[in-house]
């Protein structure tokens, strides 16, 4: 009896070690691939994207959640930075923005070549993972960067974007956000536009990921069944386990017509509805997502360094090999884990490359003027002669004292 009172402590703590020496065992060989991570944002906010700045170096880098020295210790070798800019960038400077933050990447990439390789492809994944370097892709988190045009969209793509957020936190003019579900904001397109469908269609013809975090449930349901190619969710945590807009419903899960992908999120109030979480509750989500949608459908969005609350045991990048024991611990199989690290977005995206078609012809036709907000906006191209696409009233306007001159004195 006397036994029993030290030497269970002692089996629980060497049990922890084995299922985390395991979890290590299996990322040497597997590591990582991240689908959501801001750094790119707070090199904006902190430095003004100066990578020169000392106080940027990626080696030293303090007060973020993710530097270099973190993504090795949390086995992360593959990640998809992102190109954010809020949504008050809308109908303004969005694409140079845009443009701005992918530069950042590509930079990131070019200062620091022992750690960083930047890839557009499921195939340079792999070949990060041999070399022992971060693939780093672009994910551009919000559809308004490509400020409704169909030929930006196939820029950033041919500059390297490979997944694309639909909305961020605002409609945009052609598929509906997260905050229409909460009432916050009022649905425009229901789901997508017929821009918005084109939208899609040509996503899959270029081989651009589609990203169905932070958009409406009837835009998750829409592009689910228009497109082609498996989609993802970059960065969104599983409804039935917290109540928020920003999460999958099950019914949504349940949709296997692409065979999707859902990288759970990590922030506290998209993981328990509450200020605090812990790292169980973060594999709770994972659990439920594998009962859901099987196990094919499962993968990380840490949201790293876009987030301000993070659970208990998952304060930054380093702490991923602590998740993983966690998943082993409850009895998840090697081969289930290897494709939440990684085999089930690389199957995502090779089926996204598999779909694309750069010789079919591009979708082309323009979204209408009056569905574009700003006042900034020239209008080239919208119409053969000027005037000649005027709205009824402006036409009118201009016809009536032309109509008055013609009357006899």
């Amino acid at each position: 009896m006397w036994t029993s009172w030290w030497l269970w402590p002692l089996v629980a703590v060497c049990a922890a070690d084995s299922f985390r020496n395991e979890a290590e065992r299996i990322m040497r060989d597997l590591p990582l691939v991240d689908g959501h991570n801001d750094l790119p944002w707070q090199l904006l906010n902190l430095f003004n994207n100066q990578l020169l700045d000392k106080r940027a170096n990626l080696t030293t880098l303090a007060d973020t959640h993710t530097n270099i020295p973190k993504l090795k210790a949390g086995f992360v070798g593959g990640q998809f930075w992102s190109a954010y800019l809020p949504c008050e960038t809308q109908n303004k400077d969005v694409v140079k923005r845009t443009l701005e933050q992918m530069d950042v990447i590509n930079r990131m990439c070019q200062m620091y070549p022992e750690d960083f390789v930047c890839v557009t492809s499921s195939e340079g994944i792999r070949q990060a993972f041999r070399e022992g370097k971060v693939a780093s892709l672009i994910g551009v988190e919000g559809g308004h960067s490509i400020d409704s045009s169909l030929g930006v969209l196939r820029a950033l793509y041919h500059l390297g974007m490979r997944y694309m957020t639909l909305t961020h936190n605002c409609n945009t003019p052609w598929a509906d956000n997260w905050l229409v579900d909460d009432g916050v904001d009022k649905a425009q397109s229901q789901g997508l536009s017929d821009f918005g469908q084109q939208v899609v269609k040509e996503m899959n013809r270029l081989g651009i990921m589609i990203d169905l975090a932070h958009v409406s449930v009837a835009t998750m349901k829409a592009a689910l069944k228009l497109s082609k190619a498996p989609v993802m969710f970059s960065h969104s945590s599983a409804y039935s386990l917290c109540r928020h807009a920003r999460n999958v419903p099950d019914d949504v899960l349940q949709m296997k017509e692409t065979g999707s992908l859902v990288m759970v999120n990590f922030y506290n109030y998209f993981v328990s509805c509450s200020e605090g979480a812990n790292l169980s509750q973060v594999a709770d989500h994972l659990d439920h997502v594998k009962k859901v949608a099987g196990a094919g459908a499962v993968g990380f969005g840490g949201d790293y360094d876009g987030v301000t609350r993070l659970p208990v045991g998952l304060e930054d990048v380093s702490n991923y090999p602590d998740l993983i024991a966690e998943l082993l611990r409850r009895q998840w199989t090697e081969e289930e884990v290897r494709g939440a690290l990684a085999n089930n977005l690389l199957r995502v995206f090779e089926e996204v490359e598999k779909v694309s078609n750069h010789s079919e012809t591009p979708e082309e036709t323009p979204i209408p003027l009056d569905q574009l907000g700003g006042s900034c906006r020239t209008q080239y191209g919208y119409s053969e002669a000027p005037g000649l696409h005027q709205q009824p009233g402006a036409l009118l306007a201009c016809l009536v004292p032309l109509l008055f001159s013609l009357q006899p004195l």
